[in-house]
């Protein structure tokens, strides 16, 4: 079923993110976290602050960022035996105040699309060991990529460049994001896996990218 850029009405109901984020909260396990955590301070960006109200976009406990659901396929796929919408989409935005988004683990293939704003920085942790850095934005011949897909099964975290006041994001999840096919947040044993499989993989910036989600 499509749906409008404000995140209308779906068959998830009328306050799909009201929905979206209690199955995350059950999904990762923060509910005590988000309480002491609380709601971030309000952006100081004009920009950003028009966007989180015309957009209706909530805050997002444990991976940080702010979110707003989109809709999700009609069509349906069957994943081990369970029968999945074949994607669904969300709006995502990094802040100035809010540059990171933690360290997660993804069942789905999540692609990325740039909508406005940036260059950020997303690093991508691959079931096999490897590590990659790719940076979406408009600056074709800095490298950079108006689409980043991460692949199914891998780990990843994003970082708004300093100087960028935000950067607003399409997200299409395939097959549809459910909430027990995620996980945030990892502790020493990842850190081993991954320290020294790219350059800027140091064990200190893994810690950063897994933020207070880091498991002791």
């Amino acid at each position: 079923m499509e749906s409008d850029l404000s995140g209308g009405r779906s068959r998830w109901g009328r306050f799909p993110n009201i929905l979206m984020l209690a199955w995350h909260l059950v999904a990762v396990g923060v509910a005590g976290a988000v309480a002491a955590e609380g709601a971030p301070s309000r952006p100081s960006n004009e920009r950003v602050r028009e966007l989180i109200a015309s957009l209706k976009l909530e805050y997002l406990p444990g991976e940080s960022g702010y979110f707003g659901f989109l809709g999700r396929a009609d069509q349906k796929v069957t994943v081990d035996g369970r029968v999945l919408a074949a994607q669904s989409r969300i709006h995502y935005l990094l802040t100035s105040e809010l540059p990171v988004n933690y360290l997660h683990w993804l069942a789905s293939e999540d692609t990325h699309v740039l909508i406005e704003g940036g260059p950020v920085d997303y690093f991508i942790f691959h079931a096999d060991g490897r590590a990659e850095q790719v940076t979406l934005g408009r600056d074709a011949a800095a490298g950079q990529r108006l689409v980043v897909t991460a692949p199914a099964g891998s780990w990843k975290a994003l970082r708004l460049r300093p100087g960028a006041t935000h950067v607003l994001l399409a997200n299409v999840l395939s097959p549809e994001w459910t909430p027990d096919r995620v996980k945030i947040g990892a502790g020493e044993e990842w850190v081993t896996k991954y320290r020294g499989a790219a350059p800027w993989a140091t064990a200190a910036a893994l810690r950063e990218l897994i933020g207070p989600n880091y498991r002791r």
